[in-house]
């Protein structure tokens, strides 16, 4: 398994730019969202040589280029300089909290329920399941025909890399949850876990968990890597042998 310090690294090196989406990486980490995963911009990795209060003026500047009005920054031990009491000082509310949890894969199981089955993404059909759990979970605008295909494209290119991966689970025959994976540097980075509510507590993202892991494992990962919402799944990561690794946090701004 890594280190702290490399863990620590992987965690503030890690963001995601959506297909459709625009970036700058002046200062700090800026991309710009598209309206189907709620548009605005989100501000991460901060390594500047300016002033806090400059880099906030750049991100507010950047994203008012793109025509944003929220500006989303999500904090890191690793950022310099630090800029959250900047955004607080400037009115930013705090939204979402999430804790950095990693663990040795395989490492010991993960305990899944009997009717809880997965299926690894490779089909049409399954992205079209995979975007009835996302929809109502991430309050994103569902995929027409072509943008179902590139997410088909995006996701069978991946595999055929050993890039990582999208599994699926269903319970009763329905998709229920869903997750992907991604493996850089050795880590396999466990991304966009969602389950319907009305199926939470029954295992379903136990089982999305358990076989991401496998996939990593396959890939030669050695270590997972996740950032678990306190609200939601970090209990579950820490009843499955995931060590934390600290929190960050978001801060929205209108801009």
């Amino acid at each position: 398994m890594h280190s702290e310090d490399e863990i620590l690294r992987a965690s503030a090196a890690w963001a995601w730019f959506p297909r459709g989406s625009e970036q700058d990486d002046a200062h700090l980490q800026l991309v710009r969202y598209p309206e189907r995963f709620g548009g605005g911009v989100r501000a991460s990795q901060v390594r500047s040589s300016a002033d806090a209060a400059s880099v906030v003026d750049h991100a507010i500047e950047r994203s008012r280029e793109w025509g944003a009005t929220r500006l989303t920054f999500w904090t890191n031990p690793s950022d310099g300089p630090d800029l959250e009491d900047e955004f607080i000082r400037r009115g930013a509310v705090h939204e979402d909290t999430v804790t950095v949890f990693a663990r040795p894969i395989p490492g010991d199981p993960i305990d899944v329920p009997a009717d809880a089955q997965t299926e690894i993404v490779r089909t049409l059909d399954q992205v079209r399941d995979v975007d009835l759990v996302n929809v109502p979970v991430w309050e994103q605008h569902p995929l027409d025909e072509a943008g179902l295909r590139e997410e088909l494209a995006e996701v069978v290119a991946a595999l055929d890399a050993g890039d990582g991966g999208r599994v699926l689970a269903r319970l009763d025959g329905r998709p229920v949850s869903t997750g992907g994976c991604t493996v850089a540097g050795g880590f396999v980075r466990l991304w966009g876990a969602a389950t319907l509510p009305e199926y939470r507590g029954r295992g379903a993202y136990r089982a999305v968990l358990a076989e991401r892991l496998r996939v990593g494992a396959d890939l030669g990962a050695t270590t997972a890597l996740v950032k678990g919402r306190v609200s939601t799944s970090a209990p579950i990561l820490a009843r499955a042998g995931f060590t934390q690794y600290g929190d960050e946090r978001s801060y929205v701004l209108a801009v």
